[in-house]
Parts: C-alpha cells; structure tokens; sequence
C-alpha cells in the first residue's frame, strides 16, 4: 500500500464523545459507523524497532475519543481500512519517524472521520 506520511503540528486537542460499543476495527456497515478516535499503547520492545513485528506492534487500547496536540507523523486513506493496512500503514509512520530521526511516542491513534462523502482512515503516531 502506498502511503504519503506528513508531519502534523496540531495546536489544540480534537474530540470525539465516542459511544459505549464502539470497536476500533471496522468489519461493519459503513452506514453504521461513526466518527472517533482511539489510542493504543505501543509495545516498548517495538517502540524503536524499525522493522517493529505487526503482529506485536500494538498494545491495550487505552481510551477512545480523544487526540491531544502535540506533533505528529500522519497518513490517511480515503476508505476503511482491514487491521493489517492499519498496522501496516502504522509500521511505515514509525519507520519513517526513525527514518527522520524523531522519537516515537509510546501511543498509536487511529481515527476515522467522514469527508466530502467518503469514510477516510486516519494513522497518527506522536513524536518528541
């Protein structure tokens, strides 16, 4: 999958009131999906790895509905993605950050939103 990873600056936190069932990863109908965002602990033996296990990569979910400011690397799709694209898409973000010698953060975001008519799948990972 080609992605164009871009560097995200953002000034002030965005939110989400996120319902009680929501499910980070979609087999639904999109129809039925909503609007939020989650965040993921990343496993501290992947956090540097630059070729990091997919399979390892991804910790607990820790909370849904909010994506602090701060700086980020970022990429997005403009369709809903299957768990290995998201991690996948994840693997390049931290490679790239490495690549440009950032300091990855310990949290993944995932977060999905609806554009000009289309469900887009957004991959965000902090750096300091």
């Amino acid at each position: 999958m080609e992605i164009e990873i871009q560097n995200l600056h953002l000034i002030s936190p965005v939110y989400f009131t996120p319902k009680e069932e929501s499910a980070p990863f979609w087999d639904t109908e999109p129809e039925l999906m909503e609007e939020t965002i989650f965040c993921f602990e990343v496993k501290e033996e992947e956090r540097l790895n630059f070729e990091p296990d997919g399979e390892k990569l991804l910790g607990s979910l820790i909370f849904c509905g909010e994506l602090p400011s701060g700086n980020y690397l970022f990429a997005q799709k403009r369709e809903i993605l299957s768990r290995k694209e998201i991690i996948n898409m994840a693997i390049e973000i931290q490679q790239e950050c490495l690549w440009q010698r950032l300091n990855p953060g310990n949290r993944f975001y995932l977060r999905y939103l609806f554009e000009d008519g289309k469900w887009v799948t957004q991959v965000l990972r902090p750096y300091g």
